[in-house]
């Protein structure tokens, strides 16, 4: 298995070089893309920050001083604005009112600590605050997405019923031949390649599996 997944980084990275992913100017832009892309394409994410960025409000104290309905305004194209205005603003409150409004207060503290601490926030689930960690806080949280899932399991790296934790702990016992900066640089990539992989190929229906530099680790049939 560790043999396989090392090698899937391999033929991704050779595929598409090296992906330099999570797109973001600060740390704070990071957490609210992490939050905006829940249920959405990463496309109408950058309308929505763009329009924060217009309107001068990319700030946890600018979204802070905001009102619901402004903001659901804002982030309008992300879909779901009501319900995302309302997870954003619950981050925004822990980030002020917890923290000074300061990220690196937020994400001080050993890995775990921190985890619990976001997933503490309504709103904010595993893979949201496992983005977070992983490139706006430099912890090392592997992050699992649907793209994850659906392309280990067609690879048999995993059963159909496996569950978020136990898909991470997979990723993290088998990727960790690297140490330090090495490893959080790697983690971040290869869940960036597996996000390429899910968009351009491994697609829930009609897979182009001919053309995907995974193919040659598919199983035999």
């Amino acid at each position: 298995m560790k043999r396989q997944l090392r090698e899937a980084y391999r033929l991704m990275r050779r595929a598409h070089g090296h992906r330099q992913w999570w797109p973001g100017d600060t740390p704070f832009e990071i957490c609210v893309g992490a939050i905006l892309t829940q249920n959405t394409s990463w496309k109408n994410v950058e309308l929505a920050i763009a329009n924060l960025k217009a309107a001068r409000t990319l700030s946890p104290k600018k979204i802070y001083a905001m009102s619901h309905d402004e903001l659901a305004q804002l982030i309008r194209p992300a879909g779901y604005f009501n319900i995302k205005a309302k997870r954003l603003r619950n981050f925004v409150d822990v980030v002020v009112e917890q923290h000074g409004s300061n990220l690196k207060r937020l994400f001080k503290g050993d890995t775990t600590t921190v985890r619990e601490r976001l997933l503490a926030i309504n709103g904010v689930g595993p893979e949201t605050a496992d983005s977070m960690l992983l490139y706006a806080g430099g912890h090392h949280s592997f992050v699992i997405d649907a793209y994850t899932k659906r392309i280990f399991e067609r690879h048999e790296w995993c059963d159909a019923d496996v569950d978020y934790d136990a898909l991470q702990s997979l990723c993290t016992v088998s990727l960790n031949q690297k140490r330090g900066a090495a490893e959080l640089d790697y983690w971040r990539d290869y869940h960036a390649q597996l996000v390429v992989i899910g968009n351009r190929y491994c697609k829930p229906r009609n897979p182009r599996c001919a053309e995907c530099p995974l193919e040659k680790l598919l199983p035999a049939k």
